[in-house]
């Protein structure tokens, strides 16, 4: 196969006092979209409690955002490729800000899930580009600097929704979590308004950009749509149950006509041959099942602490900071690690990180010590940054550049198709043990009730051994990889 030209053949136009100003306000919108993300985990069992609702309910609090993101992602990159990526940026933003608004002032449940998909559909659009303009202000010999600095970012914004986010719980209702949104999202706004430079950003001529591919982007949001939606089984049928394997042929055959509509069309939405390249095939995959662990820890850790173990949210967010924390001090040195020594290797690491912290979760008892547990959460979060930013500087080393926007898209849709995958397989195995066990309650009542919070403990276990290989999969395909055929930057 040919290789597609890479996005090295360019240069940043951005000098180092304009690559870094464009950097921090990308980096507000950032922080800020991960801090939402981040308070929500705390906030559930508030939310469950406040509606009075199961934890496969409030699991959509979750699971609706990522899979508006996950539907809209690829999409919104390419979109972002022919209009602007400012553009594309900005308006994000505003329907980002207009959503947490919405969701504060939500009368009922299903109000609050609406607000979601909302707050969601500028968060895809947030995220669609954010990486391409990180990615293009830096020079491509930097791009594991980029991308580290990118995801010290999201770490910072991971690390600062549990504090913040139960600190204010301690004092104040959920809601305000949301109304406090609004200000950092209003002074990104300001900030892209003044400081982003399209034409210094874009590397190819705006007139050379291609017509909207409306085909592949209902086809892809579609099948996305179905799978989630099957995975998360709302309607609690048997996975035996002829309709829930009828819905998962479907999306065989959906995601089978998005490609070969992507083939056949002369502008794609996303050019599929580039997975006729094993590494970027790989690297891919490697990415969703990492994510998948990743995002297993972050979404069932605060209910065990919460629900099950009785702790406050603010005690709990100082706990769960320690995996942001962690992937922040790993992301930037193992962005610059791989950009002198290649991104196999620290692939590999990390990932081995992850299942050896993996293991001992899903062994955690009523009464394990607490200080062990943020050990794992830090040693959890040092793997996550090790092996996430070399993975997606290879996957975006591969991207020709006229496509760098749905690339760096496709990279974040994989991240969230991992983290709704992992959210819903943990949140489904859990129910589904309880359930079996006779417990379909609210998350209140798995403290209260001895029974109740033994089954949840059994489902914790179930997840987690899940979990476990999951990463090992994932870690296998990385090690299966090879180098690229040329050397690493720098």
């Amino acid at each position: 196969m040919n290789r597609p030209q890479s996005t090295d053949s360019t240069s940043s136009s951005f000098d180092d006092t304009h690559k870094w100003r464009a950097f921090g306000v990308i980096g507000i919108s950032l922080v800020t979209m991960v801090m939402s993300m981040s308070m929500v985990f705390v906030a559930l069992a508030a939310i469950a409690d406040d509606f009075g609702v199961t934890l496969g309910a409030v699991s959509w609090v979750v699971i609706a955002q990522a899979l508006t993101i996950c539907a809209l992602m690829m999409p919104m990159g390419r979109l972002a490729d022919m209009i602007g990526w400012k553009r594309v940026h900005l308006i994000g933003l505003a329907l980002f800000a207009g959503g947490a608004v919405f969701i504060a002032i939500a009368p009922t449940f299903e109000m609050l899930i609406v607000a979601r998909v909302v707050m969601a559909v500028g968060n895809a659009m947030g995220q669609s580009v954010g990486t391409a303009m990180v990615v293009s202000v830096f020079p491509p010999e930097e791009r594991g600097k980029a991308v580290g600095s990118q995801t010290t970012a999201v770490a910072i914004g991971g690390v600062s929704g549990p504090i913040l986010g139960g600190l204010i719980l301690e004092v104040l209702p959920w809601e305000a979590l949301f109304y406090m949104l609004v200000i950092p999202i209003a002074i990104a706004f300001i900030g892209g308004y003044l400081v982003l430079d399209e034409d210094r950003m874009r590397r190819e001529p705006r007139g050379q950009r291609a017509p909207f591919d409306w085909g592949g982007a209902i086809i892809s949001g579609l099948a996305i749509t179905l799978l989630v939606i099957t995975i998360n089984n709302p309607l609690g049928q048997s996975w035996t149950s002829p309709g829930l394997w009828l819905a998962l042929a479907a999306v065989v055959l959906l995601f089978y006509a998005f490609a070969r509509w992507e083939l056949r069309v002369d502008q794609p939405m996303v050019d599929l041959r580039l997975f006729n390249d094993p590494l970027f095939s790989l690297a891919v995959v490697t990415r969703l099942l990492g994510f998948m662990g990743m995002s297993a820890t972050m979404f069932m850790m605060p209910i065990f602490l919460i629900s099950y173990r009785g702790i406050s949210e603010g005690s709990a967010g100082g706990v769960l900071f320690l995996t942001s924390f962690g992937m922040g001090l790993a992301a930037y040195a193992a962005g610059r690690l791989s950009d002198l020594f290649g991104p196999r290797r620290f692939t590999i690491l990390g990932l081995t990180i992850l299942i050896a912290t993996v293991i001992p979760m899903a062994l955690l008892q009523a009464d394990t010590p607490i200080a062990f547990i943020m050990f794992l959460l830090l040693a959890n979060g040092i793997g996550a940054g090790i092996w996430n930013v070399p993975n997606n500087s290879m996957i975006l080393g591969l991207a020709p550049a006229s496509s760098l926007g749905v690339v760096a898209a496709l990279t974040n849709l994989t991240r969230n198709l991992g983290n709704v995958f992992g959210q819903a397989v943990t949140a489904g195995v859990v129910v589904a043990v309880m359930a079996a066990q006779g417990f379909d309650i609210p998350l209140s009542a798995v403290r209260t009730d001895p029974g109740a919070g033994e089954a949840f403990l059994d489902g914790w276990r179930a997840a987690f051994t899940v979990v476990a290989v999951l990463c090992a999969v994932g870690a296998a395909l990385a090690v299966l990889s090879r180098p690229p055929t040329h050397p690493p930057a720098g």
